[in-house]
């Protein structure tokens, strides 16, 4: 039997967020379709992304979400999106905590 897989937000703010994009300029909504791909690539195959090994994670996510692993999914033009992964006996769940640009990506993960 195959787990059913879905791909949800981390909070509805961030939901929110990402629907603004859609409405915004030219970047924004190209930022969107970035997203909406990789959300799509997601539910096909939650561990399409890159694995974050553990000694890099960010504490605040750990803090904040108690994860127990961790994933990024490279977007065009340096964009990345960061989720972890939620499994039961019947489903898996990939969620989305942030996206950001590398700038932002580097300083959240110190790089």
């Amino acid at each position: 039997m195959n787990k059913e897989t879905s791909v949800a937000f981390i909070s509805i703010k961030l939901k929110e967020g990402f629907k603004v994009l859609k409405e915004g300029k030219f970047e924004d909504k190209q930022l969107y379709d970035f997203i909406e791909r990789a959300i799509n690539d997601l539910k096909q195959n939650p561990t399409c992304g890159t694995k974050i090994p553990k000694h890099l994670w960010p504490k605040v996510y750990v803090q904040k979400y108690s994860i127990t692993n961790l994933w990024k999914y490279d977007l065009p033009d340096g964009w990345r999106v960061i989720y972890t992964i939620e499994t039961d006996e019947v489903r898996i769940v990939s969620i989305i905590l942030e996206w950001f640009d590398h700038k932002r990506y580097e300083h959240r993960f110190k790089y």
